[in-house]
Formats: C-alpha cells, structure tokens, sequence
C-alpha cells in the first residue's frame, strides 16, 4: 500500500512540474504560534524549537477547488506578507474562482476582485495582471490580518464589505453576503487544509 500511495504521489508530482511554468520549486512551509496567539508562516525558520513543518515542498497544491497555475504565485506572495498561503488561496476561490479576468456589477477586478480604489492604494496599476492581482490583494489582506489581530472572520469580513462596515456594526455587518462570504471562504479553507494535511500524511509514510 505504502509503495502504491509513494508510485501516485510521484506520478502527481511530475504532471504538476510539466503542467506548471518552470520557476524555483516550493520551499518547506514552517509556522510558530507567538505568545499573544499570532501564527507566524516562514519558508526559512529564524530559529530551531518553535518552528514547526507545516507544509513539505511540492504539497501545497490541492487536487480540489482547482486554482490552476497561481499556485506559486499565491504561495510565494503570501509567505513574502506572512499570510497563510490556503488562506489567500480561499479568499481567490471565493471572490473570483480563479478567473483572472473576473469583474464584478460593483467594478472589483481580477482574481482577488480589487476596487480600483484599494488597487490604487496598494500600489497596483493594472489588477487584471495576475502578479499584480495578488500582490495587490495579499498586501490588503495582510494590513486587515493586522488590524484585526486573531479574529480571521472580521478581516475576512472587512475584505468583502469595507472596514468602515465592520467598524460601524463592531462586527461582521448584518449583510446576507458578507455573511455568506465569510461561511464560504473559511469552508475552503477547512477544505484545502484538510487536503494539505491528508498529502502530508501520504509523503511522510
């Protein structure tokens, strides 16, 4: 069973590295959780015994809820801002489902469905550029990660609805969409989670 599960896994590896454009494979994926409750993500450990291997190289990718080829991109912008990269990854799948040309009724762009004012506070100048999308978007939601220290479901809130929502209502807004729009990003991310740790699992026999 073991060699069966090692004979997949190496076959599934090599149509990533045929599929994917050539660029530098994954590093591992370390986390440490600090005194005030903050999960720290790092592709190199600044010291041995708090780190721990979250992710092993070549793992990141999820067979489910497909993102194409953006993985590494999502992976490499989020571990550069600190953010968990399965969540970044969540925050695509619900905003856009990876359509890099996506544009909603409300004029939000690209794959991380930036308003043109939030891509022009970050820096973006066209947001249906992919590295530009992302860089834009994990930029965002790292300086809402900030804001909002360990509450996951404000920040995600506040991505869909505005902080000034999450501000007046000190919460997330009674708006059927924003609530919806937390449940389903933090569904996703349960999901690739899983996923990831079930391809760990397999590796590490």
């Amino acid at each position: 069973m073991r060699f069966l599960c090692q004979k997949i896994l190496l076959f599934g590896v090599l149509v990533l590295s045929i599929a994917y454009h050539p660029s530098p494979a994954f590093a591992d994926i370390y986390t440490f959780t600090d005194e005030n409750g903050v999960i720290h993500f790092s592709n190199v450990p600044t010291s041995k015994g708090k780190w721990r291997l979250k992710m092993k190289e070549g793992h990141f990718d999820s067979k489910k809820l497909s993102s194409g080829n953006y993985d590494r991109l999502i992976y490499s912008t989020a571990i550069r801002y600190g953010l968990d990269p399965l969540l970044v990854k969540a925050v695509i799948k619900a905003e856009s489902d990876f359509d890099v040309l996506a544009t909603s009724h409300k004029g939000a762009m690209g794959l991380m469905q930036l308003m043109p004012e939030t891509a022009n506070d970050m820096g973006i100048d066209d947001a249906y550029d992919p590295v530009q999308n992302i860089e834009g978007g994990v930029k965002y939601l790292k300086k809402l990660m900030g804001t909002y220290k360990t509450n996951l479901s404000l920040a995600i809130a506040s991505y869909n609805a505005g902080e000034k929502a999450v501000q007046k209502y000190n919460g997330i807004p009674p708006y059927k969409e924003t609530q919806e729009y937390v449940k389903r990003v933090l569904n996703y991310l349960r999901t690739y989670k899983n996923a990831s740790n079930a391809s760990f699992e397999i590796a590490s026999k």
